[in-house]
């Protein structure tokens, strides 16, 4: 989303450190992931092993090599499928004791918010966040406001406890929201998680990734994106499994070759880059002195410059640009097979004509990805989406600040559209919210980090593994 300023279930509580629909908390223990939702029940238990393997690495270096495993790490968060493709989800859990909650991971802003528990009917029935239940809530008594492109938010900025993906994080800075816009937080989405940079922020605050790429924290000063598609199959849930965000690492069996980076324009602010060509149906589009583009795994579809957008369209036989409420779209024969290319400087990527399609209006008209932005002059040409990257394993890069594509893995194209079972929430001990704030179950505390439990949590998964596969 592009702003404008601003876990037999204890094996999984263990081992897990997923994104679900129900949140959990987690704990800060190296060698985890969590991974996007809309995985098949195969790619998890890949996922797992692959898991177990690297656990068994890093347990043996401290019990022989007297290494610490609190000094760098990676893990993963399962994200969540929302809507066909509409958004992507992972899980935080933040406050102590720990409550989790599903956020949207966004690209395209750098601030974390959740719903207050006062803020009302406004902010429909998802789980919201009550200050008075964690005893390491403060309250900075900073008003904030943020005007995204789908809407706006207002409230006050706090400090909390943060998890995510094994890693923790003191006195985070984040938005607590009181007032929103009803285009938000879709059930049981609570909120959202900015993945761009500081400078950006609303909030004045650094964001969670940024402070562990910094710190040492992670293994790789990175984090990879891998997006999963729904949108071309029939009677798709609202929530399937929806890909993973790797943190500290690049996952591998992801993608093939190798990863091509692309420098920032100017101070990181945005994960902005320079779009080389861009192609329709084989022919060049004219992006000369447009080119800057955003890439926002916030945003679901893809906005460019007008002009650029009529080409692609006239490249189209049948399309018509819309009126009324789609004004800014353009329809186009739904039979039409639309072939896309980008080019940022190096390899050329092609997007699935099936994400070319943003929706269906009637038997023949569908409604294409691509729109006019209304941004406005001194702001990006391009914010590329979504309906662009799910097509390539992305990675964002804190140093040096660059964005990189890799060709997606078999393992991973496989998991387009696997009708599965959402990926539970499983990342730590579990106290999962409600939309009253009040915990609808839970356990005391946060799975510890500290070297007994991480051997006992090895044990566990030794004894236990061939359950996954049963």
């Amino acid at each position: 989303m592009f702003a404008s300023a601003g876990l037999t279930t204890l094996l999984f509580l263990l081992l897990s450190q997923d994104a679900s629909a129900a949140p959990t908390t987690s704990t800060a223990v190296v060698g985890r992931s969590i991974p996007i939702r809309r995985f098949n029940p195969l790619s998890q238990n890949f996922t797992l092993v692959a898991q177990r393997a690297r656990s068994q690495r890093d347990i043996l270096a401290v019990k022989y090599g007297g290494q610490s495993l609190q000094q760098r790490g990676n893990g993963y968060n399962l994200i969540v499928n929302q809507g066909t493709d509409t958004g992507y989800y992972g899980t935080i859990a933040i406050g102590t004791p720990p409550v989790s909650y599903d956020v949207i991971l966004d690209t395209g802003s750098s601030d974390l918010w959740l719903t207050s528990s006062t803020c009302g009917v406004s902010c429909g029935t998802s789980p919201t966040y009550d200050p008075t239940k964690s005893s390491t809530f403060q309250n900075l008594s900073t008003p904030f406001e943020i005007q995204y492109g789908s809407g706006a938010v207002a409230g006050y900025v706090a400090e909390e406890t943060v998890q995510m993906a094994g890693f923790s994080v003191a006195k985070q800075g984040f938005g607590i929201v009181n007032a929103l816009s009803s285009n938000f937080n879709t059930n049981p989405v609570s909120g959202i998680m900015g993945l761009a940079w500081s400078s950006l922020s609303s909030t004045q605050q650094t964001p969670f990734w940024q402070t562990l790429a910094s710190d040492g924290s992670w293994d790789s000063a990175l984090f990879g994106v891998q997006l999963t598609r729904y949108g071309n199959v029939s009677g798709a849930a609202q929530n399937e499994p929806g890909g993973v965000i790797d943190m500290g690492y690049t996952n591998s069996s992801l993608y093939t070759g190798s990863i091509e980076y692309h420098n920032l324009i100017g101070a990181p602010q945005y994960w902005e880059i320079n779009m080389s060509t861009l192609t329709v149906q084989g022919k060049s589009i004219d992006i000369a002195g447009i080119s800057t583009a955003i890439i926002d795994t916030g945003t679901t579809n893809i906005a460019g410059p007008a002009s650029a957008v009529a080409s692609i369209y006239a490249q189209i036989p049948g399309s018509q640009a819309g009126t009324g409420q789609l004004a800014g779209y353009y329809t186009y024969p739904c039979s039409t097979t639309v072939n896309v290319q980008f080019n940022f400087g190096g390899n050329t990527w092609s997007m699935s004509s099936a994400d070319f399609t943003h929706s269906q209006v009637s038997t023949t008209e569908c409604i294409g990805a691509f729109f006019i932005s209304s941004i406005g002059q001194g702001g990006p040409s391009w914010v590329i989406g979504d309906a662009f990257l799910k097509n390539v394993y992305s990675v964002f890069k804190y140093s040096p600040a660059s964005v990189g594509f890799a060709a997606l893995s078999e393992t991973a194209i496989a998991q387009n559209g696997v009708k599965a079972a959402v990926p539970s929430a499983t990342i730590g001990a579990v106290t999962a919210a409600t939309n009253t704030g009040v915990a609808s179950s839970a356990s005391s505390g946060a799975v510890s980090s500290g070297p007994f439990s991480i051997l006992l949590c090895f044990w566990l998964a030794s004894t236990s593994i061939a359950l996954l596969f049963w």
